[in-house]
Parts: C-alpha cells; structure tokens; sequence
C-alpha cells in the first residue's frame, strides 16, 4: 500500500501549520521541509477524509500563492492551487491512475480536473504571481507524465518546475 495524504504548501513568515486555515488538521500537520523565499511544505497522512482547509483561504491568509496536493495510494495527486490575484485551479498528476480512481462515479477526469495545456498556463499565472518563472513545456510534461516511481515524487517534480526549488 502506498502513501495517502495531503502536502500543504505555501510562503509565509510564520508556520503554515498556525494558520487558522489548516486548524481542522493543525495537530496532523508535520513540516517536511523549507524551501528558499519562505516557502514551506508541510504534510498531513489521511485516507482524504479530513478537511485540510480550503487553498483559496490559505492563498488570502498568507497573501502568498498556496497549493495542496492530495495522495491516493501513491498512484496519483490532486493539485489545488491558488494565488490570491490569478485564483484558482485544479488539475491532477497520474491522469491514467486517477481515471482508475474515478471509473466508480462514472466520471472522467477531464469532468473534474483542468487538462494539461490548460492547467499548465494556469501554473504558469500561479509561479508569476509568486515571483517565479516557470515554462509551460516543463509542466506539460509533469502534468502528462505517469507516476512513476511514485505519485509523490511527481508532485515534488511539479513544485520543481513551478520554481518552488529546496535548498
């Protein structure tokens, strides 16, 4: 069995984890890492029943852009993103998995998430707007790649592209 979970991830002077944003799963959160500019990736185990909080909220809160990531199994990611100028968008990593995930509801995916062209100049707004360059190839190829070795390493390769680099 994989990893099941969210990755919270923003720019803020203080800890993401006291915003009241993500006060449902306050005690859950862990930080896994800080990034240069601020920027701080915390992370929440969860079967996706806890309500983490809402990006739009965390983007107003912290006057920065935010962007959530949900886990299933390590297979694939649902990426919500906002920036409190460009708004909001979501997308999925995986596409093929999560079309799995979703065969049950009788849904697509391109029923709930943006397609790839359209979720990659979305991206491109969201890097802008945090004062990042991003290229909209680069993100295509995350955004149409399967995720392989898993979903989580996808995910970071995103945050990599989006130009939210580790130390």
């Amino acid at each position: 069995m994989g990893y099941w979970g969210y990755y919270v991830v923003g720019r803020s002077e203080r800890p993401l984890g006291e915003c009241a944003t993500v006060e449902g799963v306050r005690g859950e959160l862990t930080l896994l890492e800080r990034r240069p500019d601020g920027w701080q990736v915390w992370e929440c185990p969860s079967d996706g029943s806890q309500d983490v909080g809402n990006m739009n909220a965390l983007a107003e809160e912290t006057g920065a852009p935010a962007l959530f990531g949900f886990v299933l199994d390590s297979d694939c990611v649902v990426v919500e993103a906002a920036a409190p100028k460009s708004g909001a968008w979501t997308t999925c990593l995986g596409r093929a998995a999560m079309a799995g995930y979703l065969a049950d509801a009788d849904l697509t995916v391109d029923d709930y998430f943006l397609e790839p062209r359209d979720a990659a100049e979305r991206a491109v707004a969201w890097a802008a707007e945090s004062g990042r360059r991003a290229r909209t190839a680069a993100l295509l190829d995350v955004l149409t790649a399967d995720a392989e070795p898993s979903a989580e390493e996808l995910f970071f390769r995103l945050l990599d592209r989006l130009g939210v680099l580790p130390q």
